[in-house]
């Protein structure tokens, strides 16, 4: 005869697994609902979201080419745009650590032609961290830096000259292999010759799309926003950042410390920490980290939640051409996300 005690525990065991596994269907089927909503906007794109190694949800919902009513696939390869950041980070820090460059120093070290007075104050950690008020190569900084953050495209076209320097090798070069050595191998910069096979990019507006035409990128904005990608190679790429599988334990802390700070809807009302082109977040006692994409007919956020090993990515080959509805269905999948038990069972 099985003692009560142990009738009892599994008895309890199976109502835990039955509830969670309710709750789980509950969660998802809010994700399946919002993305097939028409208004005020019509999702296009691909849902992956990844626990403890394991997929837990997988979507892939609208075309890839809205014209010939091509449907979009789960591995279908996105332009990620600011998401691109991340990488560039990761390059300089690797830079770092070979001793070819001083987070501290001027960047007038590193790029002589310069020859604007800001560039004998301005520090690549100051470009890491957006905090340098670099607004225009031929313009006066919009303030001294390290005291404010301006968001911007700039600083890291900079950072990507830098390491080009340092490593005598190009930008595309350096990233390449980068994304070799994690087997990411369907990601890579974005070239005008490989651009016919790729997802196309359109613009929303009233749920109307018209397809972008000529892209925003070029060679030298490639550290900015170039890299196309997948949702399931940047689930590789979050595995092996945050799991100490590309930088040392001081470079990571680096880039993920937040030594500025700044306000972003999809994340919150309030300012949160910024790290080396990365946000550093906590909500109700959970910090997670992550990055937005916007342009070139194109939205893609990326989070990652230690504590939960948890990864949400969403990739949208479309960009609202109402500043109000940028990253809708985004914020809408990480706040479902974040009051599920995806997140909830590990505070």
């Amino acid at each position: 005869m099985i003692p009560k005690k142990i009738i009892s525990t599994f008895l309890i065991f199976s109502l835990s697994v039955n509830a969670f596994s309710q709750t789980d269907k509950n969660w998802q089927n809010k994700i399946d609902s919002i993305i097939q909503i028409k208004e005020p906007v019509n999702f296009n794109g691909v849902v992956l979201i990844n626990k403890n190694s394991k997929t837990v949800y997988s979507k892939a919902f609208g075309f890839s080419d809205i014209e010939n009513k091509t449907p979009l696939k789960i591995n279908d390869q996105f332009e990620i745009m600011s998401n691109t950041k991340q990488i560039t980070s990761v390059l300089v820090l690797k830079e770092v650590e070979k001793g070819k460059i001083d987070l501290q120093t001027p960047i007038k070290k590193y790029l002589p032609e310069l020859k604007q007075t800001w560039a004998d104050s301005v520090t690549v950690h100051q470009l890491l961290n957006h905090t340098h008020g670099i607004t225009d190569l031929e313009k006066p900084l919009a303030f001294k830096p390290g005291t404010d953050f301006k968001y911007g495209n700039l600083s890291n076209i900079l950072l990507g000259k830098i390491i080009e320097k340092t490593s005598k090798k190009t930008y595309r070069q350096l990233a390449t292999e980068l994304f070799k050595q994690l087997k990411m191998n369907d990601t890579f910069c974005y070239s005008k010759n490989d651009r016919k096979d790729l997802v196309r990019g359109y613009i929303n507006k009233e749920n109307k799309f018209s397809k972008v035409e000529n892209s925003m990128i070029n060679e030298e904005n490639l550290p900015a926003d170039g890299v196309i990608t997948t949702a399931k190679d940047l689930i590789i790429w979050n595995d092996q950042l945050h799991k100490g599988k590309i930088l040392s334990p001081k470079s990571y802390q680096l880039m993920t410390s937040g030594s500025a700070r700044s306000q972003h809807d999809v994340f919150g009302k309030e300012k949160m920490g910024y790290g080396y082109n990365i946000r550093i977040v906590e909500v109700n006692g959970i910090q997670y980290l992550g990055h937005t994409g916007l342009g070139d007919g194109f939205s893609s956020l990326n989070i990652y939640v230690p504590k939960a090993d948890l990864h949400i990515i969403v990739l949208e080959n479309q960009m609202n051409e109402n500043s109000d509805l940028f990253y809708h269905t985004e914020k809408l999948i990480k706040d479902i996300v974040f009051e599920s038990e995806l997140v909830k069972t590990s505070r």
